[in-house]
């Protein structure tokens, strides 16, 4: 994405070292990047001289967030808007076979 865009904003909490990555990763490819906790912290200076704006969020950060940035940004002009589908997330996570094994009948547990 930080080919394509002149701003990313990441949404996600300033404790989250996902979201803090994500910005450095941002910066680190030439980007400008901000932090932002919800849309209501974007400026409208930030997005003068602007072109494109990349969107992406943290982990933990709801989707509700993402949806009211990006009706944020509509507000501010970014009305062609499209969704990229960069990676397909399928993570699984599964018990330490210790854990697993006093899992309540003795069932291995996955999260997805």
């Amino acid at each position: 994405m930080a080919r394509d865009v002149d701003l990313i904003l990441v949404v996600g909490s300033p404790n989250s070292s996902n979201s803090n990555r994500l910005v450095e990763v941002a910066k680190r490819a030439g980007v400008p990047a901000r932090l932002i906790d919800d849309a209501s912290v974007i400026q409208p200076e930030w997005v003068e001289n602007v072109r494109s704006v990349g969107v992406t969020a943290g982990a933990s950060a709801p989707e509700v967030l993402v949806e009211q940035v990006s009706e944020r940004l509509a507000g501010l002009g970014f009305t062609n808007q499209r969704d990229l589908d960069l990676i397909r997330e399928d993570v699984r996570f599964t018990l330490p076979i210790e854990l697993a094994a006093v899992a309540p009948g003795g069932r291995r547990i996955s999260f997805h």
